[in-house]
């Protein structure tokens, strides 16, 4: 295999640096890239690919690199997720009622990537509306995770719903991919890939023109193959945006620059309330391995209680849906995408009921009618309202934790290593939902969270660990992360079968 060919297995900071060597180009690196998408079809984590607008951006950032004054992303290949609106390219949140649907505007996480000189390969497949744990509900069918099991040919999901991203990631499609986080949906796909995600602080990045799931929720953040293009990708994502209300007015800090490698004297809480019955003996061995790890690294660890963690997830399945209905209200047909064929004599509210019953899947489906039902005159009280109480219950919990001295907090990503796909898909969507149990508690709080890759099950599939920081210390936390990331020294990959 000439380096030509391989140039897609690099990661933003080495491709960084062979660019700034004049080494390679970026043409050279996308169409590696490019390449690579053509081969790996199988995997489905591609769902509209742009070519020409990659190597257009790819031929300006050469000139750009040549003339000295290139960004750090400048030239570098990624993947954008199908909920970020980009400019003349569909934009469709995996769903068919947005089918059709090409923006006339990009969205501010993306126009600051290409600021940045990022070059965009194409849009990455997701749960339809980012609403599921398995890729399994978009209107482009499933994403295969390229992870098999050692002793089966089983398909296994990358995860939810930025499923795409984590597979093409992991598959080295692209450097690295763009996700969304609503409850986990950054941290339990990279976990179950074997790459590294960062969920930031709520407000960090701007959400204008990407797709609402759960307004108070969703957070975007970068999937990548470390922990330094993780910061190097979240710098460029990040800063204020006048468009969006909830993004936050803090100067973004080169979080490169704070990777020190040093967490000599940090506390690190481990949740006792994490430790869930049934819960696999790897995922507890692999705790008890990143807890060791943290100490020899010269951190002190210390077991703190968050009494709330046990209402988590039953309070976000009800302010998600809630804010779903709300937001989904808006696809009814009437302005974009799809719109239902109406019969003679069929009036606005046939024209609405037909549109949605044809465009949102059975998954989207359910969430707003469970979001309808929560937010409707006689359940408001007992449902949504209390389980806001409850958010900043929650919130409190983590708040004292810090306030008594923690630094972050240690938990496991996921409750297992990659399902098969259809397994969880059965009468009982509950199931499905406890996958997001580690992972919720950081989306109520507003708080950052990172999945680092530390280690390999008994049938050879990554394992993740979860740190949990302080709000807006992304930089702190993503050193921590590395110093977890160089202890684990996970450097395993997918055989190649695609």
């Amino acid at each position: 295999m000439t380096r030509e060919s391989s140039l897609n297995r690099f990661g933003l900071s080495g491709a960084r640096d062979l660019l700034r060597k004049g080494e390679v180009s970026s043409v050279d690196l996308t169409n590696a890239c490019l390449e690579a998408i053509e081969g790996a079809g199988v995997l489905n984590a591609f769902v509209h690919k742009t070519p020409e607008i990659a190597l257009e951006r790819a031929e300006a950032a050469d000139k750009r690199l040549a003339q000295g004054d290139a960004p750090k992303m400048c030239g570098l290949p990624i993947g954008i997720k199908d909920l970020f609106c980009t400019k003349g390219v569909p934009s469709q949140a995996a769903s068919n009622i947005l089918e059709g649907f090409k923006p006339e505007y990009e969205s501010t996480v993306s126009q600051k990537l290409q600021d940045a000189g990022a070059v965009m390969l194409g849009k990455l497949n997701m749960d339809e509306f980012a609403m599921g744990s398995s890729n399994e509900t978009a209107c482009y069918g499933n994403v295969l995770n390229p992870w098999r099991r050692d002793n089966d040919d089983a398909q296994l999901t990358p995860g939810g719903s930025s499923g795409g991203s984590a597979s093409a990631v992991a598959a080295d499609l692209c450097l690295a991919a763009t996700g969304t986080d609503t409850g986990g949906s950054i941290r339990q796909p990279a976990a179950f890939a074997g790459i590294t995600g960062i969920k930031p602080t709520y407000g960090r990045c701007s959400r204008w023109g990407i797709v609402a799931f759960a307004s108070s929720l969703d957070q975007a953040g970068p999937m990548t193959k470390s922990v330094r293009d993780a910061a190097i990708m979240l710098e460029a994502m990040c800063g204020h945006d006048p468009k969006d209300s909830t993004s936050a007015d803090l100067t973004v800090p080169d979080f490169e620059a704070m990777l020190t490698g040093d967490i000599r004297g940090k506390t690190i809480g481990i949740p006792r309330e994490y430790r869930m019955d049934g819960m696999p003996d790897e995922i507890e061995a692999l705790w008890a391995d990143g807890r060791k790890m943290m100490e020899d690294a010269g951190a002190k660890i210390v077991d703190i209680s968050l009494p709330h963690t046990k209402y988590a997830l039953p309070a976000y399945y009800v302010i998600a849906p809630a804010e779903a209905s709300s937001n989904l209200a808006r696809y009814d047909g009437v302005r974009y995408g799809h719109r239902a064929k109406l019969a003679q004599g069929d009036g606005i509210t046939e024209m609405y009921e037909k549109t949605r019953a044809e465009g949102f899947g059975p998954e989207v489906k359910r969430r707003v009618m469970i979001g309808t039902y929560v937010l409707s005159a006689g359940f408001y009280d007992a449902y949504y309202n209390r389980a806001r109480k409850v958010r900043t219950l929650i919130k409190k919990d983590f708040e004292d934790a810090f306030a008594a001295g923690v630094d972050y907090i240690l938990t496991p990503a996921t409750p297992s290593a990659a399902f098969g796909l259809g397994e969880m898909t059965d009468a009982d969507p509950v199931r499905m939902y406890l996958n997001d149990v580690f992972t919720v508690t950081v989306n109520l709080a507003g708080l950052p969270g990172v999945s680092v890759p530390a280690g390999l099950d008994k049938q050879g599939l990554p394992l993740g660990l979860q740190l949990i920081g302080r709000p807006w210390e992304e930089g702190d936390l993503l050193n921590a992360a590395q110093v977890l990331e160089n202890a684990a020294g996970f450097v395993a990959k997918p055989s190649k079968w695609w």
